[in-house]
């Protein structure tokens, strides 16, 4: 795990050893362990590297062939290295260190872009080639590790945050449809970010740089087959036996580490079943969960509690007042680099904040919500689909809703805020009832904030929101709901929250549901 940078020259401009020096720094919290930077030929190279495997010097980025042709910066972890590096020894491969860096480089020499999709892990990396003075940048299938892009008529730059680009010669002009959809969703989603010529390379996605000519492709996209042939084989009982097996074998792939290594556990249903897995695999499993003294609404740790005792886990608990999440406030706001608003980022750099004093890499639960219903906005979903008499009732009792008081605080006021958005929801389509239920504000809300700003942003409005509820037709049956989350709300809200608030304090954060596999069979 680290972070990433570098620059391609079209025209032979001269790219600035201050910059490169300037990006190394600002990716410090990425990467605490090294940090170092390479120009070669037209490209040049930043990284700052977080040891987890082979934390040996000689495992320090760039990584080189051996002849010295091909070079690599690396951010993530691949899970499955060590077989294609077995498959790469029957090649003649002789590796130098024992890292999956290296592994990852010859894999891309020895079997071409198509590589990626042998990959079990997550990732953003940048591979030079000396002789083609070409260069390669890929990133993961759903968008766990970040990659941030600006191109104009002399320079291509890349960073793992905003932050990291912004060290460069690049011209800051706030997007307003990204400004927008923010005061919508509380995050930025798809490729755009805050500022109009920066974007991020979105999920499953490739860049291609070589003569002054830049080509971004799909290279993977979830197989939407619902029933594929084999499942429909399976009966319901073992498909559930089925999926217990992948995700302890994604369990297991994620405890490879030479670092100290824990699981966060919330005492909810996902990060209950990884500690569950891992505990079959590590003995004396390190658990850590937070909770808030005196406020036994929000507090979950008596069930983490219930769960670490079962498994016999090592578990700490990270008691929380107010004044910790005013600091944690000032820290996120200092890190993001754009506007992003989902609260529970305060506790996620918390407990990473606590976390990191113990391990270097903890595994949580995220993504299971995404992939099996988790959220209240699904069941509602299912409701109103099946048309029951409990959703019928609720959309009759709308007008009272309106009069009630509202909160996220206690109880009573926020199953009624609830009960509000479900009613008002049932009266849209299936595509419009998911964008609403994804948002916080509708439409209306940053018009009347932002004025004319909008409606110089609004056909670019209008095609982010169209990307992702045109993916599918929502005509069909709840899975279409749950792929178009995996395709927005999972990238650009959930993940860029665990990425930022993790890497904020130098610890790595695995994420088990999102094997690949796990995925295609959800």
């Amino acid at each position: 795990m680290c972070g990433i940078a570098g620059a391609y020259s079209f025209n032979h401009k001269i790219v600035e050893q201050q910059w490169l020096q300037n990006a190394a720094t600002s990716l410090n919290k990425r990467g605490p362990d090294n940090q170092n930077f390479v120009t070669i030929g037209s490209a040049s190279l930043v990284h700052a590297r977080l040891s987890i495997i082979d934390t040996s010097v000689g495992a320090n980025q760039p990584i080189y062939d051996e002849s010295g042709r091909y070079a690599i910066i690396f951010n993530g972890e691949i899970f499955n290295f060590q077989t294609i590096r077995e498959e790469l020894l029957q090649k003649g491969v002789q590796f130098k260190t024992h890292s999956d860096t290296e592994v990852l480089l010859y894999a891309y020499i020895h079997f071409g872009e198509s590589f990626l999709h042998k990959l079990n892990g997550f990732f953003a990396f940048a591979i030079h080639d000396k002789q083609e003075d070409s260069l390669f940048i890929a990133c993961d299938r759903f968008g766990i590790k970040p990659l941030y892009y600006y191109k104009d008529e002399d320079y291509f730059f890349f960073g793992s945050e905003l932050k990291s680009i912004l060290q460069f010669p690049v011209k800051k002009e706030i997007n307003w449809s990204s400004v927008s959809l923010y005061f919508q969703l509380n995050y930025i989603p798809g490729k755009n970010s805050i500022f109009k010529n920066i974007q991020r390379l979105e999920p499953g996605s490739s860049i291609s740089i070589q003569n002054s000519k830049l080509k971004t492709q799909k290279w993977y996209s979830i197989p939407y087959n619902a029933l594929a042939a084999e499942q429909n084989q399976l009966t319901y009982e073992e498909q559930k036996k089925k999926l217990v097996e992948l995700m302890d074998d994604s369990v297991r792939l994620r405890l490879i580490a030479d670092v100290p290594l824990g699981a966060f556990l919330s005492g909810g249903i996902d990060s209950s079943v990884v500690t569950a897995m891992a505990a079959r695999h590590t003995k004396n499993l390190n658990t850590f969960s937070i909770g808030f003294e005196g406020n036994d609404f929000f507090d979950e740790t008596p069930y983490a509690n219930l769960v670490a005792k079962h498994f016999k886990t090592n578990h700490t608990v990270f008691k929380l007042k107010n004044d910790d999440l005013f600091e944690s406030l000032h820290e996120l706001l200092e890190y993001t680099d754009e506007p992003f608003a989902d609260s529970s980022a305060l506790l996620v750099n918390i407990l990473s904040k606590f976390t990191r004093q113990h391990v270097t890499v903890a595994l949580s639960g995220d993504a299971g919500d995404e992939l099996f219903a988790g959220y209240n906005k699904h069941y509602g979903e299912w409701q109103t689909r099946s048309n029951s008499w409990q959703a019928n009732i609720i959309h009759l009792l709308q007008p009272v809703w309106e009069k009630l008081p509202k909160s996220r605080s206690g109880k009573i006021s926020n199953k009624v805020r609830q009960l509000e958005r479900f009613a008002i929801g049932m009266d849209l389509s299936p595509a419009e009832r998911w964008w609403r239920w994804c948002c916080i504000n509708d439409l209306s809300f940053s018009e009347r904030l932002l004025n004319d700003k909008v409606d110089s942003a609004m056909t670019e409005i209008i095609e982010t929101r169209q990307q992702f509820s045109s993916v599918v037709n929502f005509e069909g049956t709840l899975n279409d709901d749950l792929l178009a989350d995996v395709g927005m709300v999972l990238p650009y809200d959930m993940l860029v929250k665990v990425d930022r608030m993790s890497m904020r304090n130098s610890l790595e954060v695995r994420v088990p549901f999102l094997d690949y596999r796990i995925v295609e069979f959800a």
